[in-house]
């Protein structure tokens, strides 16, 4: 159901949001931006920042949200294929997998408000370069990693938007998934580098409200399960288009 597709974009792409301003990558932003760029803290936080300052960050930015995407998008057609080879010997059997898809969002959630730790599920895994590769190529290779690098923080919203990848039954919506969930995550990071200045101002307004948002995000993650678990995604997109009909 096309509907149904285009709620699970929506939550998908808040979902990459949500992993931006998670505790284990919103502080690291600026590490983040002078270690792919090469430039200096000072350089990146003048409040008007010459114009060669600015294409370095924008160039080296869009190299590193290439990078990661391409790990995320990667996973996606991954989840996506492995769905559709499920679909195609067992169709009937789709409807389990939904439902301990959402078994395992819902557990997901409940991870990351803190409620219970699910250690066995969530081992961190990272990976570290510990000098960068030169070049654009180097910033393209760094992003790589940071996909790579899954940490306890991150992972359960990921994984949550691969299970819905996984029960799609669709290559091409698996696809589709990941690269709304880069796209949330892709889009803040360049504005971030694009006005430093600003964001270090927001960040240090925000930063107290970080576990706020772990807590939210781990909310929405359990109502995603719950609705993949019974099967309430098309409803709910149903009853938004009643509300918002001009987006139909």
């Amino acid at each position: 159901m096309q509907q149904a597709a285009d709620i699970s974009y929506w939550i998908a792409f808040t979902a990459g949001i949500l992993s931006f301003v998670s505790p284990c990558v919103l502080p690291l932003i600026p590490s983040y931006l002078t270690y792919i760029t090469g430039l200096s803290f000072s350089q990146l936080q003048e409040a008007h920042p010459n114009a060669k300052v600015r294409i370095t960050v924008m160039l080296h930015s869009l190299c590193f949200i290439i990078g990661f995407s391409a790990v995320f998008v990667l996973l996606g057609a991954i989840a996506g294929i492995a769905s559709s080879q499920f679909q195609s010997y067992l169709r009937e059997g789709l409807e389990w997998v939904e439902k301990i898809g959402g078994l395992l969002i819902v557990l997901f959630g409940i991870h990351m408000t803190g409620l219970f730790h699910f250690g066995v599920l969530l081992g961190e895994k990272r990976v570290q370069l510990h000098k960068k590769p030169s070049g654009y190529i180097g910033t393209f290779v760094v992003g790589v990693a940071f996909a790579a690098g899954w940490t306890p923080c991150i992972g359960p919203i990921l994984a949550s938007i691969l299970m819905v990848a996984a029960t799609s039954g669709q290559v091409g919506e698996g696809i589709g998934l990941l690269s709304a969930y880069s796209l949330g995550m892709g889009v803040p990071f360049l504005l971030s580098g694009m006005l430093f200045h600003h964001f270090l101002i927001a960040f240090n307004r925000f930063r107290k409200y970080i576990r706020l948002v772990e807590i939210g995000a781990g909310i929405m993650l359990m109502a995603v399960g719950i609705m993949l678990m019974f099967d309430l995604m098309g409803h709910l997109t149903m009853f938004l288009y009643q509300w918002f009909p001009l987006q139909g």
